[in-house]
């Protein structure tokens, strides 16, 4: 097996390496003035199986888009240099929002970027809770697998139950409804306990998301855990919270695999329903950092584990 990180020794790759016992394969990036970029394995790939660890999300140096093309020329290069099998193991998947056509000329960026992985070599990907796991699983014709967050969040029974009245797993809308439905049946088999579930309604017209605190399910007097994949200005988790809380919630704990925090999602957050919410180390929080206002009630969970237990089984299946 072959390690590559193209997000250096973040502290994600670091804790899959340890996860695998296996060392970070050195990588060698330069670049030019023009703006181009070449990266380039320092090992020799020849008949290994390789993973490549590379998170899509836009940060202070990268766009989504540098980091995608960084992505394809080292698949590219892998392939073109004998590896026997490449994987792409990619913690946040950008462009997986849009894959339905909703309006006239449309892109669906989801099946435009799977052709693209595909092209480049990639022989099989592994995707951390996309938007939508069964339109990423469709757009690709190379084995693709999908994990859930969920398991990175461990929420101690003892201590939800002691606040007495219900639990309940909600959906921040109807598009959620089925990650939040395996998480229930997860919770509910681990603690032998009854856990309900609700859902927000949600619309979002001309990119602005209302609810109308409209909530289906009985949340009255409820700790209610509210799952979705992304946190992105924060607008969807606000808005649940807050139909959630007016429909009676007792409190609400949100949960999400990627934190991207945009825009004014500080202030959005800190002025929300919230008691706290809990994200995975998918992308970084430097958009959050400890000084700001939310931070105190912000949990950080290592996806590590997950990427790492999926590394290690694909790997064991390839040989």
């Amino acid at each position: 097996m072959m390690l590559l990180s193209l997000d250096g020794a973040s502290a994600l790759a670091q804790g899959v390496a340890e996860r695998l016992g296996e060392p970070l394969a050195p990588v060698e990036h330069r670049p030019f003035h023009d703006g181009e970029h070449k990266w380039r394995p320092l090992e020799d790939p020849r008949g290994c199986d390789v993973f490549v660890l590379a998170a899509l999300h836009g940060d202070d140096e990268y766009s989504p888009q540098d980091k995608l093309v960084r992505l394809l020329f080292m698949l590219d290069t892998l392939r073109g240099h004998g590896a026997h099998r490449v994987t792409a193991v990619l913690p946040y998947l950008a462009y997986a929002r849009k894959d339905v056509r909703t309006q006239p000329f449309d892109p669906l960026a989801t099946q435009a970027l799977a052709r693209w992985l595909e092209a480049a070599g990639a022989d099989q990907v592994i995707v951390l809770e996309p938007h939508q796991p069964a339109a990423v699983q469709n757009a690709f014709r190379c084995p693709v697998l999908t994990l859930d967050a969920w398991p990175a969040f461990d929420v101690p029974a003892d201590a939800l139950m002691a606040a007495g009245g219900p639990l309940v797993v909600a959906a921040p809308d109807p598009g959620g409804v089925k990650r939040a439905l395996r998480w229930r049946e997860h919770l509910q088999a681990r603690w032998q306990h009854p856990v309900g579930f609700a859902m927000v309604d949600k619309r979002r017209v001309g990119g602005l998301v209302t609810s109308n605190q409209l909530v289906a399910g009985d949340v009255d007097g409820a700790t209610v855990l509210l799952l979705d994949d992304i946190v992105a200005s924060g607008g969807t988790l606000v808005h649940a919270a807050a139909a959630l809380h007016h429909a009676g919630a007792a409190t609400v704990q949100g949960f999400a695999a990627h934190g991207l925090f945009i825009d004014d999602a500080d202030r959005a957050l800190t002025a929300s329903h919230l008691a706290r919410l809990v994200v995975s180390d998918s992308v970084p929080t430097f958009r959050l950092p400890n000084s700001a206002a939310f931070a105190s009630r912000l949990e950080v969970v290592s996806a590590a584990p997950l990427l790492g237990r999926a590394i290690a089984e694909v790997h064991q299946l390839g040989h």
